[in-house]
């Protein structure tokens, strides 16, 4: 499998995840002047907007899927993120503030692309001290 691909079946498979969370889609791969992010959920239960980063890898040779969320990408995920919502009518005049949060959720694959492992890691700028 090439990096894409990968790529892919690591979203798929971290959208899957979150649904199973109770945790509903609300756009793939959004993209913006600043950058991308990979999914866009609201958190049912937390009742947060949350813009999860997914990383995906086959092998601990370039280091764990979550280690390559450099504080460079974390700053292009948090612009994107304040730029949806400031850009999105659906949110906009809300009378009570929107409670949002950044996630990465990694995920490790076999070579065939099959899910061995998933993390989410909640809140990233707290747990990665950004």
């Amino acid at each position: 499998m090439n990096n894409g691909e990968i790529g892919k079946f690591g979203e798929k498979y971290a959208e899957k995840f979150l649904i199973s969370q109770n945790y509903k889609i609300l756009a793939n791969n959004f993209r913006s002047k600043f950058g991308e992010i990979d999914l866009i959920a609201y958190d049912q239960d937390e009742k947060e907007m949350v813009f999860v980063e997914v990383k995906a890898r086959t092998g601990a040779f370039f280091g764990e899927p979550e280690d390559a969320v450099t504080r460079k990408k974390r700053v292009k995920i948090l612009k994107t993120a304040l730029w949806f919502l400031a850009s999105a009518t659906k949110y906009k005049g809300r009378k009570e503030s929107l409670s949002w949060r950044l996630d990465v959720i990694a995920v490790k694959l076999d070579k065939r692309g099959i899910l061995r492992e998933i993390t989410h890691f909640k809140n990233i700028f707290a747990d990665y001290g950004g």
